[in-house]
């Protein structure tokens, strides 16, 4: 489904949904992308969380029915997905700056309308990629779960856990001290930076990796296998995380919504990271972003 499509048709599905107690699962599924495609892109493309919107158009819409009916705070509570009026309360007054009681007698209430996407296009820069098809291969890495709401927060910091730990000593030419850096060193681990959307939650996994080559999985480490696959590639140079942030959000904000050739597939992507340069700060290091996606099929008719 073409990328603007998809987020318009989720926002409709949200809006008819406001008073079911629907799963960013169940959203996704009515657009045929993976959660984590979808919560990703619509955070970049709208700056707010796909939960986080429902919430908020639903404790707007809560604040309407306080001011116009006579209905009891604990049948709005419900009505809107709350299992108890101590937990609506508690988020009704986080959004809106005052309880239910005090909107109903008149205090003002903040306004959350439905979103309207549109795409516009500024600038002259060209986002350069190409189309690869690679065969099936398997990865190995560490791994650990991360939210959608701080991912890009957090996976740097996951990084520097896991090279300061296993990492920087073979990496500056020691023998290896213990399996894991014996498995480092084999299978060129760094390589690849791998978000795995396969948990749901608004959670995903993300794998530190490199191309597995055989032999032990030290325990804690996972292996994953990709099937035969088509990608688009991002080529990027500068310093890491920044460039490679800005190069992710421009791919779902001016990418997506104008590429009338390509949609997502699949429900992993790659990071890529030229092991051959150290110096991740450096204005001139290579990395890239690699993105699963098919041809659309476009009708003809006659």
């Amino acid at each position: 489904m073409e990328w603007l499509t998809a987020i318009r048709k989720c926002i409709n599905f949200m809006e008819d949904n406001l008073t079911n107690d629907i799963t960013a699962q169940e959203i996704s599924e009515q657009v045929y992308l993976s959660p984590f495609f979808l919560q990703k892109g619509f955070s970049i493309m709208t700056g707010f969380g796909l939960m986080e919107y429902l919430r908020n158009r639903r404790l707007y819409k809560a604040a309407l029915d306080l001011r116009n009916t006579k209905d009891k705070v604990i049948d709005i509570a419900l009505r809107y997905c709350y299992e108890t009026p101590e937990s609506f309360t508690k988020a009704f007054t986080r959004f809106h700056g005052s309880t239910p009681v005090q909107v109903r007698a008149g205090a003002p209430i903040k306004a959350f309308f439905p979103l309207k996407i549109s795409i516009t296009i500024s600038g002259g820069s060209q986002m350069d990629f190409k189309i690869i098809t690679k065969v099936p291969f398997k990865v190995i890495g560490f791994e650990k779960e991360f939210s959608t709401e701080d991912c890009y927060e957090q996976i740097p910091k996951f990084w520097d856990e896991i090279f300061r730990k296993y990492a920087n000593n073979v990496y500056a030419g020691k023998v290896p001290a213990n399996s894991y850096e014996k498995a480092v060193i084999d299978n060129n681990i760094g390589e690849y930076g791998i978000c795995i959307d396969d948990i749901g939650a608004n959670k995903f996994r993300y794998l530190i990796a490199g191309k597995y080559t055989g032999g032990d999985v030290p325990a804690g480490m996972s292996v994953y296998e990709f099937n035969q696959t088509d990608w688009a590639v991002f080529d990027c140079i500068g310093a890491i995380p920044e460039t490679l942030q800005d190069l992710n959000t421009r791919i779902f904000k001016e990418w997506l919504p104008g590429n009338p050739d390509y949609e997502l597939a699949g429900n992993a992507n790659v990071e890529w990271y030229d092991m051959t340069n150290s110096n991740m700060e450096s204005p001139d290091y290579h990395s890239a972003i690699w993105i699963p996606i098919k041809k659309i099929i476009k009708s003809c008719y006659y």
